[in-house]
Order: structure tokens, then C-alpha cells, then sequence
């Protein structure tokens, strides 16, 4: 029978409607291809690549009345031109123009009669260069069954990589009969399952209930354990439009910013404002200097630039920004299992991507507050490297062994993390920052370079931003994806996460003065 989705998997079927799609996309920014490179050559390269991959050539397939999950079925009709996709800028296309085609491309809903993902050559940058929009449904990419396409694409040089010759074969799809002849199997064989499913189902009609009832006493609570007090900009009504920004820093920065505090002598991390360890301190008497009392890594660099970012553009809107106020974040993380088994898998170049992603992992997520209210950016480096490795309990993988996976992984860490943050309430949280490290050297799709990647992550309903950061070859980009009316100013945003970085790396660089 075909493999039936799992109940996260069909979650984002059943949640997703115009306004909050479940695809998550990427940006890809290609050098100028040295003799030639059109859409039908990235065609024949897509078509090779997805024959590691063979949910790429499926589509879904209901179940009569609904009595279980939808099915995976072999697409009889496959037509790779219907993926693989052209369009252009007017030349000479700005980064500007290339951000509000990503901005109209990505809200647009997969067609869910063939295979849930699509790919568009963007022809017409500037210097000649090109770029690939990739978008790819959430239910596809479990790690295990699927990665994301951009995690085959790419290899180690140009032209490089195994290719397969074209052996596929679609299988017949069942027919009606046979799809609820095997749901019934399926109930009869794991009927725990089953209940959990119809738990699960009158859960989530509770909760809508609940929603829709709108008590004040609920929302109350909702708003001051996601956000404080003063609430947050980034609760917004979200609608169809997209705003996009892409955002480049400099890698040696984050690095310069972990080096200056790793050299400082170590001591306790520095009492939270209003704490037990602040009110000993007495009236009148200054605290020292914080110092980290635990190892920083770049993904808390990140996180304290974007919580600098978030600040300079509360206080550019003219918000209310007091010592308390913080932005509730789900960062997933990519952690060691506590069983070992695995949750991915690797390969070796030119091998294709079976198994899972990473063994002996898995990507949890985390909740953070983003101590935007601090105005010392050490202090609110120091608080978040105290949270986040309070909250991993030192199971976190590192960056290195990540950007060690074979195949461009980022597009498939992303994905994971937004599957996390979709298996979670979106009450409890404002803001999805998903980073994910890549390799530090180039890589090509066929013969061309890939300049720079930014993952494009979706929003939730009523959360107006959702950020993701990839590290490759010494840069670290971000992807701003936002409400197009909830957040009209995006482009502030971007700017402040440039200057926050610059504010860090200025703070860090006094310390050993």
C-alpha cells in the first residue's frame, strides 16, 4: 500500500488556507553562468537529482469519507515543466526587484493535484548573475523519507556528482476501493494510532472553539506569556502579501564577537533586571561588568543580533521599549538523542541522500525571550547564551558537524525546524528564527557558483515576521520574511540587523581595551 501520511504531516494540509501557507522556499543567488545556462538545462538537472528523491514525483491522494490520512501516490501524469519554471526582471534587475518577485512568488498556494513543490529560474540580475526560488510543501520534508531539493542541487564543483539515467516508472495508483480497504488495515494493525488521531482531532476542535470564543481572561494570559507586558509589534492580522529582505553580514564578525568573549576570565552570568541576585546587591551599589559563565557560539551571535535588530526597530517606530520587554521566540535547535537513534542519515559524495538527515539527532524547539529591553548588547548576548544552553541541557550539535552534512543541508535544517514550530500553539510564541550553518567553501549547481542563500520561512497565523539564517562560505544571510501590511517597514528592520551586528562587534572589540 502507499506510505499514509502521519497526523503532523496531514496538520499542514488541513491548517493551511490563502493567507498562511505551509511551504517553506529559499532564494538562491547564482554568478553569472560561464557558457550558457537556461531553464532547460536547470530542468535536466532537477530531473536527475529527484531521482534520489522519489516523493518529488508523488502526488497526495484522498481517502473516501475521509476514514484516514491522505496517501502518497506515484504522479501518472508527472510533468517536470510544471516544477521547473521561468521568469525574468527587467534588466538589469536590482536586489530590490529580485526581493518583490520572492514577495509575490512565495505566497502563492502549491497545486495540490501534482507533486507539492516548484522551481523558478529568475533570469535578468544584475552582472548576468541568475537566481533559483525554490518552495517545497512542509508535509514533504520529514528528513527521513524526503529531504528538500536544494539539499541535492548543489555539489562540491562544478559539474560534479552522480547522476542517474531516467529509470523511473510511475506505479498504478489504487483504486478507491483499495485506498479504504487499506485505512481499515491500518486501524485494524495500530489502533493506538488511530485514537491518538481522534484525541488529536478533538483537541484541535477544542482549541478552535476556544479561539474563536476569544475570552478576554484567555487572551490576556496569551499576550503576557508571549511578550510582556507591552505586547508586541509582531502580533499582526496576517493577509495574502509577502514583504521579503535579504540580508548579508560578514562571518569573521561573529566569529570576532564569540573570540572577545571566550577570552574573558569567566564568572556567573549576570542577574536578570529585578532578580533575586539584583536585589542583593543593595541600593546604590553598581554591579560589575557581566561575564559569560558558559560557552557562546555564533547561533547565540545570531540570536543577539536579532534581538539588537528588534530593538532598533521598536524604538524607529516610536514603542514603548522598557527593561522588560522581550519577544518570545521558538528557535529550533538541532540536539543529540537522548535513545541515539537516528533522525537522519548521510552519504557519501555522489551517493544518493537515503536515510535520514544527521544521526542520532533530532530538532527540538526551544523557547527563548529576546531580550530586546536590554540596552547593553553584551547583556543581551550573555542572557541568551545562558538560555539557550540552559535550555538544550548540552545535547545542542555543533555548527561544525552540521555544515559537515553531505549535500547543501540548510534547506532541509530549515525545514525541520518549521515542521517543529508547526507541531507547536502559535500562542505561545511571536516569532520563528530558524539558522541553520552550511558549508564555508563553494558550491555549484551544475557549472554555476552559488553566490548566496536565504530560506524564506512562513508565517503563522498572526505572527507578522518569520526569520531564517543560513551561514555559507564565510557569509551569514537572512532571509526577512513578513506580513506585507503588518510589517511595512521591513526594510528598517533589515538595515537594523546590519547596525546591531556593527553595535556587537564594536561592544566586544572595547572589552579587551
Amino acid at each position: 500500500m502507499p506510505e499514509r501520511l502521519s497526523a503532523l504531516d496531514a496538520s499542514f494540509l488541513y491548517l493551511e488556507d490563502a493567507s498562511t501557507v505551509m511551504h517553506i522556499g529559499s532564494v538562491m543567488v547564482l554568478e553569472p553562468p560561464p557558457e550558457g545556462f537556461d531553464v532547460e538545462d536547470l530542468a535536466r538537472w532537477v530531473g536527475a537529482r529527484i531521482a534520489y528523491i522519489p516523493r518529488y514525483r508523488q502526488r497526495l491522494r484522498s481517502v473516501p469519507g475521509r476514514l484516514a490520512n491522505p496517501v502518497w501516490v506515484d504522479d501518472e501524469r508527472f510533468d517536470l515543466d510544471h516544477h521547473v519554471r521561468r521568469t525574468a526582471l527587467p534588466r538589469p534587475g536590482s536586489r530590490d526587484q529580485l526581493a518583490e518577485l520572492v514577495a509575490r512568488v512565495q505566497p502563492r498556494r502549491l497545486d495540490r493535484t501534482r507533486p507539492l513543490w516548484e522551481v523558478y529560474l529568475v533570469e535578468g540580475l544584475e552582472g548576468g548573475g541568475l537566481a533559483v526560488i525554490t518552495k517545497t510543501h512542509q508535509a514533504m520534508v520529514d528528513g527521513v523519507a524526503a529531504v528538500d531539493l536544494g539539499h541535492v542541487l548543489w555539489d562540491d564543483a562544478p559539474g560534479s556528482g552522480a547522476v542517474p539515467g531516467t529509470t523511473w516508472r510511475p506505479a498504478p495508483e489504487p483504486t478507491p476501493v483499495e485506498l479504504v480497504a487499506g485505512a481499515v488495515v491500518d486501524a485494524v494493525r495500530r489502533p493506538p494510532e488511530v485514537l491518538e488521531a481522534l484525541r488529536s482531532g478533538a483537541a484541535g476542535l477544542r482549541a478552535s472553539l476556544h479561539r474563536a470564543a476569544g475570552t478576554a481572561s484567555g487572551l490576556a494570559r496569551a499576550a503576557t506569556t508571549a511578550t510582556g507586558p507591552q505586547g508586541s509589534p509582531l502580533d499582526v492580522v496576517v493577509g495574502e502579501q509577502r514583504r521579503f529582505a535579504a540580508v548579508d553580514t560578514d562571518l569573521d564578525d561573529y566569529r570576532a564577537v564569540r573570540s572577545a568573549l571566550e577570552a574573558r576570565p569567566r564568572r556567573r552570568a549576570a542577574p536578570r533586571p529585578g532578580g533575586p541576585a539584583a536585589e542583593q546587591q543593595g541600593p546604590g551599589r553598581r554591579a560589575e561588568p557581566p561575564r559569560l559563565s558558559t560557552r557562546t557560539d555564533l547561533h547565540d551571535v545570531v540570536l543577539g543580533v536579532l534581538a539588537g535588530a528588534l530593538r532598533g526597530w521598536m524604538l524607529a517606530r516610536g514603542l514603548p521599549v522598557g527593561p522588560s520587554t522581550v519577544v518570545r521566540t521558538l528557535v529550533p535547535v538541532s540536539v543529540r538523542s537522548a535513545d541515539g537513534d537516528a533522525a537522519g542519515g548521510t552519504r557519501e559524495p555522489g551517493e544518493a541522500p537515503t536515510g535520514a538527515v544527521l544521526p542520532a539527532t533530532s530538532v527540538v524547539g526551544h523557547l527563548v525571550d529576546l531580550p530586546v529591553g536590554e540596552p547593553d548588547p553584551v547583556v543581551r548576548l550573555q542572557q541568551l547564551s545562558f538560555a539557550m544552553r540552559d535550555g538544550a541541557g548540552g545535547r545542542r550539535v555543533g555548527a561544525r558537524q552540521l555544515a559537515g552534512l553531505a549535500g547543501f543541508a540548510p534547506p532541509t535544517l530549515h525545514s525541520l525546524g518549521v515542521r517543529v514550530a508547526g507541531s507547536l500553539s502559535h500562542r505561545v510564541f511571536n516569532l520563528v528564527v530558524t539558522n541553520a550553518p552550511g558549508p564555508q567553501h563553494p558550491l555549484y549547481v551544475g557549472p554555476v557558483r552559488l553566490r548566496a542563500a536565504y530560506p524564506v520561512i512562513p508565517l503563522a497565523a498572526g505572527q507578522g515576521l518569520a526569520v531564517g539564517v543560513t551561514s555559507y562560505d564565510g557569509v551569514v544571510s537572512y532571509g526577512l520574511n513578513a506580513d506585507r501590511d503588518g510589517v511595512p517597514d521591513l526594510d528598517v528592520l533589515a538595515a537594523c540587523v546590519t547596525d546591531a551586528l556593527a553595535e556587537l562587534v564594536d561592544a566586544t572589540a572595547s572589552l579587551g581595551r
